[in-house]
């Protein structure tokens, strides 16, 4: 079953009770990178293993995304900065004890190719808080394996 959230801004990127923050570099240019992040949306599910599905929504402002374990996503883009950065809240979900979720993706030339950083900010119940701290590790690899999917994927490979 689906909630609503409390809607937050681009400050809680900053200020949200857990910060999950990962970062990797690839080879693909940061304009690749951000288009396969805020124009292919329907083609995350290819790179990002935990997304079963991804879809555009309010004619480009809004996504829907499901996740493995069945938990569906209904998100609002708040930042469209191409090459630089792209950011989105979560203003529905299934997730139990989410009260709220922005994530943001920044992307930095580093050399030949792109510095990709994903900052997940979150706020919930404390068991909710909990979780997400002892699942930092495991978060972690999914970024570093969803980074590397896609860099395999932007240089023509399939992952």
């Amino acid at each position: 079953m689906s909630r609503r959230l409390r809607s937050v801004e681009l400050e809680f990127v900053a200020t949200a009770p857990v910060r999950l923050v990962f970062a990797a570099e690839v080879t693909a240019s940061p304009e690749a990178v951000y288009h396969a992040l805020a124009d292919d949306v329907p083609g995350w599910p290819g790179w990002f293993t935990a997304v079963t599905a991804a879809r555009p929504t309010e004619d480009g402002a809004g996504r829907e995304v499901r996740l493995k374990g069945g938990f569906v996503i209904h998100e609002t883009i708040l930042a469209t900065e191409p090459g630089e950065r792209y950011a989105y809240r979560a203003d529905r979900a299934s997730a139990p004890g989410m009260r709220a979720l922005l994530e943001e993706w920044r992307l930095t030339p580093a050399g030949t190719g792109t510095r990709v950083q994903w900052t997940f900010a979150a706020d919930g119940s404390a068991l909710y808080r909990l979780v997400l701290r002892l699942a930092r590790p495991g978060v972690g690899r999914a970024f570093r394996d969803a980074v590397r999917n896609l860099d395999r994927r932007l240089a023509g490979s399939a992952p």
